[in-house]
């Protein structure tokens, strides 16, 4: 732990040099310090160079507890973890949990090599039923995780974000198995996903999906945004990065939305009532 701490002042040093380490954490202004960081840090390494620097977005609410969540370059999406009774001060208790993973993200052990593939290997096999001969086989989730982590060698943890997001929710719906069955590869998959962002005609073509689902299973929406909404509350008060969750939300936020809009669609019923009342929970 001592060994972690001097590596982040050393961090701390080279990217914020006229900030005292012992006191970062500190400074009440911790928003303008992590503007300062990722500014700092696009301008030595041209990290992300055609994103935005840091974006924050406040959700909805008549009164306390407030929260605010903070999206980085290149995606990775922090909120902050305590009970807030102020916008400003969930905004900068946000901006905290993001600096400090920003500041860790920089540390040698965060970088992908082929030390770290192999404990994320073996990690992710520790963790399924897999096994480490599934790691040469890009059929297998083990192997394409494998195929990922070599394919973006070098990278920093956050930096994979964006793409290991991506393959989360085609995971989570249903497109991989979708696209397996076009004899697509993994591979291939992966290959061709490496070359896209997370956008709003993704976040539409996977919301047309659950809209298919909604439609032969009524009531899945319900079910997935009740659990879409859990997760990314339970990972918030964490601490966790919560891309994958808020992606999720959105998601099948959109799908609602675009159902309601739809003029051959149904009255909603009164599940469907109680679960737009859900869209503004946190």
């Amino acid at each position: 732990m001592d060994r972690t701490l001097e590596s982040l002042r050393h961090i701390i040093a080279q990217v914020l040099p006229h900030r005292d380490p012992a006191l970062v954490f500190k400074d009440l202004n911790v928003v303008s310090m992590l503007q300062e960081f990722w500014e700092s840090k696009q301008q030595r390494r041209a990290a992300f160079p055609s994103e935005g620097v840091v974006v924050y977005e406040s959700l909805p609410s008549p009164g306390p507890p407030y929260v605010s969540y903070v999206t980085l370059p290149g995606g990775s999406c922090f909120g902050n973890f305590q009970c807030c009774l102020s916008r400003a001060e969930a905004r900068r208790d946000a901006a905290k949990v993001a600096l400090i993973n920003s500041l860790f993200n920089e540390l040698p052990s965060r970088r992908i090599t082929k030390e770290f593939i192999m404990e994320s290997v073996q990690e992710a096999v520790a963790s399924t039923s897999g096994t480490l001969d599934d790691a040469d086989d890009p059929s297998t989730s083990i192997g394409a995780y494998h195929y990922m982590l070599e394919s973006n060698m070098g990278k920093t943890m956050l930096e994979f974000q964006e793409l290991m997001t991506i393959f989360q929710l085609l995971h989570w719906n249903g497109s991989l198995k979708a696209l397996r069955e076009t004899k697509c590869s993994r591979q291939e998959v992966i290959s061709y996903y490496s070359q896209y962002s997370l956008d709003e005609k993704m976040r539409s073509h996977m919301a047309l999906d659950w809209i298919m689902k909604e439609r032969e299973s009524p009531g899945i929406l319900s079910q997935e945004l009740r659990m879409a909404l859990r997760e990314l509350e339970e990972a918030r008060k964490a601490g966790q990065e919560l891309r994958f969750y808020k992606e999720k939300k959105e998601i099948l936020s959109l799908a609602l939305t675009q159902i309601y809009s739809d003029p051959d669609a149904s009255s909603p019923s009164d599940d469907q009532l109680s679960l737009t009342a859900l869209c503004g929970y946190h």
